[in-house]
């Protein structure tokens, strides 16, 4: 993410470098050799192996071209990105993580793909949430690739001995991770660290209260942030969670050190293998609504491409329903296509089908160019909060104020 208003000073500048470039937009003549360049972050085996099979079947049908498929890893891929489109360098294709499309849209780093995907015709089976970070004033920038969202990951051992049910509602979350909590395991667990991860796991949160980040100075924002530092001031939550990331939150849980936590989809392989306790997972408990956050990644293509042509073919193709099911089945995403979610890879597995049915109401991070720095006024109150530094009213205020000033920038631009 770009952490500071310093960084957004800089893709400002990138959209009058980017001006100033007219990148061709023809993919040579009939025959040519082209070859098409293509970024993402994956690493395990199984999705390496997919990515690779769609290239390869891609190119066995177009023998005239060749992708060159290149790994950056989820930390650098913004910057180079950003880099490569000043000397208009960019990759045809890249994969970007959902929360920072709009971002990258709003730079002129993305080509605008709105009438390529109107003549494609497919728009219509995208679920609303994921659908949405792709796009941009009006205009689609992308299309997605696969999604993922927060759930309850809950000891079952330790509730059936407390003689538990899983919560549904914030009042039920609270007493159950009373009763769960003792000296040696914590009742809950979110993480709070100070990067996009902390913002995504208490957006759910405010959603859940009624507020969203357009209202975010409101009676939701700052009810999910007390009951949060209450349970860390009461014991039931570790005051590390301002330190601790999902994995480490996971790594807890699994060493049955926490009974409750707010966690993806990513996770359940991971539990699968290592979690020394047993587990399930519910759809996380409710206050006036339903609700959680969307994670995931996207297609785009690089404004800086000469051969957006081709590299909007390739995506097309990527995007078949039975190629893009075999590509996320491959890593722990959930489809973004309606279609594809009544899969029964997705429906009959138990615990999968508890995320698949929450895409309905999670929502994507899709609040404008400016969200790197509202997310960051985010991070920063659940530090004052959870540390005692500012009381849960006083951290609200403060954020409230800077991202409305961040929000107001964006209708003026």
């Amino acid at each position: 993410m770009i952490g500071n208003m310093k960084a957004l000073t800089i893709v400002a500048c990138l959209i009058l470098l980017l001006t100033a470039c007219t990148p061709g937009q023809n993919s040579g003549e009939s025959g040519d050799k082209v070859k098409i360049t293509w970024w993402d972050t994956m690493t395990s085996d199984a999705s390496v192996a997919a990515i690779n099979k769609i290239i390869s079947e891609y190119e066995e049908t177009h023998p005239n071209i060749t992708i060159e498929r290149t790994y950056v890893s989820y930390s650098d891929i913004k910057t180079k990105l950003l880099l490569g489109s000043i000397g208009n360098q960019g990759p045809d294709i890249v994969w970007i993580d959902s929360a920072d499309h709009q971002t990258f849209a709003a730079a002129g780093v993305l080509a605008d793909l709105t009438k390529e995907i109107e003549k494609w015709g497919q728009a219509k089976h995208y679920i609303e949430g994921p659908w949405s970070s792709t796009v941009y004033n009006g205009r689609n920038y992308g299309v997605p690739v696969g999604s993922n969202n927060l759930a309850l990951y809950y000891n079952t051992d330790l509730f059936k001995t407390a003689g538990l049910q899983p919560p549904t509602n914030w009042d039920e979350l609270q007493a159950a991770a009373k009763k769960l909590t003792d000296k040696d395991v914590f009742g809950f667990a979110v993480s709070a660290v100070k990067t996009e991860e902390g913002t995504f796991q208490f957006l759910p949160f405010v959603l859940q209260a009624g507020s969203d980040i357009p209202d975010f100075d409101s009676p939701g924002t700052l009810k999910a942030l007390t009951m949060l530092t209450d349970m860390v001031n009461e014991g039931l939550m570790s005051k590390d969670v301002i330190t601790q990331k999902q994995s480490d939150t996971a790594t807890q849980f699994a060493a049955g050190k926490v009974a409750m936590m707010v966690n993806g989809t990513w996770q359940i392989p991971f539990l699968q293998k290592s979690a020394k306790v047993n587990w399930d997972v519910v759809k996380l408990p409710s206050d006036v609504q339903s609700a959680t956050v969307l994670g995931g990644e996207n297609w785009a293509i690089s404004e800086a491409s000469k051969h957006k042509d081709i590299a909007f073919d390739v995506i097309q193709f990527a995007n078949e329903p039975e190629r893009l099911k075999e590509l996320l089945k491959t890593n722990g995403r959930l489809p973004s296509r309606s279609d594809l979610l009544q899969d029964s890879f997705w429906q009959e597995d138990r615990q999968m089908k508890v995320f698949a049915d929450s895409m309905q109401v999670a929502k994507a991070r899709a609040y404008g160019p400016n969200y790197a720095s509202i997310s960051e006024a985010i991070q920063t109150m659940l530090q004052e909060a959870l540390t005692g530094a500012k009381t849960p009213e006083a951290a609200v205020k403060s954020a409230g104020a800077i991202i409305a000033s961040l929000l107001q920038e964006q209708q003026e631009e």
